[in-house]
């Protein structure tokens, strides 16, 4: 009886790191998003709210796997950069850029963070990027090898 027992309990002990692995769930990934208007712009928050109800449909939910991050320049140049500075300090998985000002300032705070530009209208031209096939500049590689981005939870790798 003492074995059965003993066993029993080993099993379970055993067991338990498992159990507890399972119920973290997901990493929260982190998006930045920096505007270069006020909060109060009904434009600017009605992208925003595209941004989030875009990720929702592709498997990405505020609270669950995501995280979002706004920050607003209020169209101040100081207080551009000082947001941008504040948010690459978050440690961001990518920063939506809200227009051509934000780009720019986003890539002169970091060289590692991926900058998505929502509203750029010719960024090889304004010189955002070296090509549209190879930006260049916010790279998604290190020491030669290629990492491997996150793909949303509910998106199936084609191959």
């Amino acid at each position: 009886m003492r074995r059965r027992t003993f066993i029993t309990l080993r099993g379970g002990a055993a067991a338990w790191p498992l159990a507890a692995r399972a119920q973290q769930g997901e990493r929260i990934r982190r998006v930045g998003v920096l505007m270069n208007t006020t909060p109060d712009e009904p434009d600017a928050q009605a992208r925003v709210t595209a941004l989030a109800q875009g990720l929702q449909e592709a498997g990405w939910a505020v609270g669950r796997n995501l995280r979002i991050d706004t920050r607003w320049s209020s169209g101040n140049r100081a207080r551009l950069r000082k947001e941008a500075a504040d948010l690459v300090a978050l440690g961001p998985d990518v920063i939506v850029a809200g227009g051509g000002p934000t780009t720019l300032v986003l890539q002169q705070v970091s060289r590692t963070v991926p900058i998505v530009m929502a509203q750029a209208v010719d960024p090889v031209g304004s010189g955002f990027v070296k090509s549209m096939a190879r930006p260049g500049d916010q790279r998604h590689r290190r020491g030669g090898g290629r990492q491997r981005r996150p793909r949303p939870p509910n998106m199936k790798t084609a191959r």
